[in-house]
């Protein structure tokens, strides 16, 4: 019989789609995936590094399996992903681990599967490559309007808090004819919408293809609806790329743009290689060229040595550029980054969430009053299905991304449908259907 597996997954987006690459990979092999602990005889979960929140919640997972190991000895359980290949033996510690795999080793995982249930050995791979993309993997996607195609793995930037580059490798790019292909091929199956993905997305290349290159082609495929990307760096956004968006109705107008610190001297620990002033002259050009754009980014607070005055200019920044949405984080070391080696984690825990807590309160607020400022507007839902919380009705996102919820419409998941905005809070945007044409939206 064939063997079960159960794969969870954890973390950012390219994890969800290297989660799909696993599910081919197995499938290929003829392991069967099933839908719970209980009835699986492999346990694998895809593991995000990038703080150690992450590690908490990988390693509560890990206790939990303890009583399910005991009444099945040779149940295998496997730690895939960054957080493999950050912690490495590491892993072994804890006595449910037998199986441990870097993101570029997914095509050895069935042999490694195979030989931990047969022996009850402790199996490792987690060696980074040059080379690996996975490009000839299709993905074995799961049911839904979006699909995930990683464009490229891997990061040059070595950010100094960030544990991308030990866990994921360098950059390297996929060809532009493989992806256009890919694409090609989701539009026939029905999806609506791509995400092109990649640790630092506007650093591909193909030859003298760079990004702009790749998202406009991708757009002008005939039956794409909408492409969205993710994630950029503030460092390298060419105008081109700017025009590809301001210039293809079906690119949505939501650029995800990290801030990180307000603070150049921080800026200049973190190895961001910008100033507040470049970030602050981008999202201003970003503004002027395409003006109906959302803007979101990411914050670090109690980064080693921030200072009031440091912090302080992070929150003038959020106040001047006020982002649609902000993801915030309290800086938490990382094994192997350089900010782990060069700096003590200096600033107290209670300070960063006395920090933490003030700026999310002013993101709520500059959030809720923009997404107010939408009431009456009309925009373009794609529908993904039902609202969880609110019986009776859908939920969808704008072309910025926004989550929008309206009355039961008819409209099946994957549509496109107008609506007309009523009410608005900092998270979400409340309207219902209308017949009038779609217009082009935030």
């Amino acid at each position: 019989m064939a063997m079960k597996v159960f794969l969870e997954t954890f973390g950012c987006q390219m994890n969800a789609s290297d989660s799909e690459l696993i599910r081919t990979i197995l499938q290929r092999d003829g392991f069967d995936l099933c839908g719970s602990v209980q009835e699986a005889d492999v346990f694998l979960v895809n593991t995000c590094a990038i703080r150690e929140n992450a590690h908490r919640k990988i390693f509560g997972l890990l206790d939990r399996l303890r009583p399910h190991r005991k009444q099945k000895p040779d149940f295998v359980v496997g730690v895939l992903g960054c957080m493999a290949q950050n912690l490495k033996e590491e892993l072994f510690d804890h006595p449910v681990v037998n199986l441990v795999i870097g993101p570029d080793n997914y095509r050895s995982l069935p042999r490694y599967i195979a030989r931990a249930a047969r022996s009850g050995s402790r199996e490792m791979e987690a060696t980074l490559s040059e080379y690996e993309t996975y490009s000839d993997i299709a993905p074995a996607r799961v049911e839904g309007v979006n699909a995930w195609i990683a464009v490229m793995r891997g990061c040059d930037n070595f950010c100094s808090f960030c544990v991308v580059p030990y866990t994921r490798g360098r950059e390297r790019s996929r060809p532009l004819a493989g992806v256009l292909e890919e694409a090609r091929a989701l539009v026939a199956q029905g999806y609506r919408q791509v995400t092109l993905l990649g640790q630092n997305v506007n650093s591909y290349r193909d030859g003298a293809a760079e990004f702009a290159d790749l998202i406009a082609q991708v757009a002008d495929l005939p039956g794409m609806e909408r492409v969205r990307f993710t994630s950029p760096h503030p460092k390298d956004f060419p105008p081109p790329l700017l025009e590809a968006i301001a210039g293809h109705p079906n690119i949505c107008k939501h650029v995800h743009l990290p801030l990180q610190s307000g603070s150049d001297r921080i800026l200049d620990r973190m190895n961001r290689t910008y100033t507040e002033k470049e970030f602050l002259d981008l999202s201003e050009q970003i503004r002027r060229m395409i003006p109906d754009v959302a803007l979101t980014t990411d914050v670090i607070v109690g980064f080693p040595t921030e200072t009031e005055e440091d912090f302080g200019q992070t929150v003038r920044v959020i106040r001047r550029v006020r982002f649609d949405n902000a993801f915030m984080f309290k800086y938490s070391p990382r094994q192997g980054t350089i900010a782990s080696r060069k700096y003590p984690d200096d600033v107290p825990p209670g300070i960063k969430t006395d920090r933490i807590v003030l700026l999310q309160k002013l993101q709520r607020q500059i959030s809720q009053e923009k997404n107010r400022a939408r009431t009456g507007q009309i925009v373009t839902v794609l529908i993904e299905g039902p609202a969880d919380r609110t019986p009776g009705h859908q939920m969808g996102k704008s072309d910025g991304n926004g989550t929008v919820i309206f009355p039961e419409s008819g409209h099946s998941r994957g549509t496109l449908v107008p609506v007309k905005i009523l009410e608005a809070t900092a998270n979400t945007l409340y309207g219902m259907t209308v017949p009038e044409p779609v217009p082009q939206d935030a």
